[in-house]
Formats: C-alpha cells, sequence, structure tokens
C-alpha cells in the first residue's frame, strides 16, 4: 500500500490557534479599557485645573469684592443672590460667583467641591478644586485636588 501525506490542519491545530487569538483579544480589550480609565482621569484633572483657572479670572474681574473680602475662607457652595439680572454689589458678585462655581464643580466632578483662602487686595489666594476618582486598577475611590495660588 502507498502512504497519502497528510494535507490541512487537525482539529487540534484549529483549537490551539483559536485560544492563541482569543488570549490575544483579551489582551487588546484590557489595554483599550485600561486606556479609557486613564484618559477619563486626565479629563477629570483637566476640568479642574479650568475651574479653578474660572475662580482666578471671577476674582480677577471684581476687584472691589477682593478688597471687602467677599471671596476670603470659601468653602460652601454658596447661595444665589438673584441680582444678575438688575445690578449687583461688588459682595453680591461675589456670592453669586461662588454660587456658580461651587455648582459647576459639582455638576463636572465627581463629588466636585472648591475652597479660596487669601487676604484682600494684592495677597496670594489658594483655589483649590477637590474630586474623587476610580483607585488605581479601577478600586475604590481616591480623593484628588488640584490648587492653584494666584495674586488677583
Amino acid at each position: 500500500m502507498k502512504q497519502v501525506g497528510q494535507q490541512g490542519f487537525s482539529l487540534l491545530e484549529v483549537l490551539v490557534a483559536v485560544v492563541v487569538l482569543s488570549v490575544g483579544l483579551l489582551g487588546i480589550a484590557g489595554l483599550q479599557l485600561t486606556g479609557l480609565r486613564y484618559s477619563h482621569n486626565a479629563n477629570l484633572r483637566y476640568i479642574a485645573v479650568l475651574q479653578a483657572n474660572d475662580m482666578a479670572d471671577r476674582l480677577r474681574a471684581n476687584p472691589a469684592g477682593v478688597a471687602s473680602g467677599s471671596y476670603n475662607a470659601v468653602s460652601g457652595p454658596g447661595s444665589d443672590p438673584g441680582c444678575i439680572a438688575t445690578s449687583c454689589s461688588p459682595a453680591q458678585l461675589a456670592n453669586n460667583d461662588i454660587f456658580e462655581w461651587n455648582r459647576d464643580n459639582a455638576n463636572l466632578l465627581p463629588s466636585g467641591a472648591g475652597t479660596v483662602t487669601g487676604g484682600g487686595t494684592g495677597s496670594v489666594f489658594t483655589i483649590t478644586v477637590s474630586w474623587n476618582e476610580r483607585g488605581g486598577e479601577g478600586v475604590g475611590i481616591d480623593a484628588h485636588n488640584y490648587t492653584l495660588m494666584t495674586t488677583p
């Protein structure tokens, strides 16, 4: 009898190829998820930087409010003075700035909040934006903050 050589692939070879391909695809999916998580965390940091700069601009736009001490020791959400449609005093404008800024912090960042500390005109103000983000390996919650020091 004449022996004929084998042609094609065996079932075992096909199964090994499928397993190798599956492991590779799972690795790529894991890298994609890690990249998305880091991208999201970077976006939160970017928003925090924008929010801190927003408050610095508000301080510069209301020098009378800064001079009167209306921005000193800001840590709460503030309240809406309801005077924007008419005209606000510098203290009311500062209260509105604090209200809008902390409202935006809470809306844009997970557990977002902000604080402002400083003296009057010519002193250094410290603006801090705080938020939470997912911890390393996607487990737990890590508290983060961004601090900006500025002179209005």
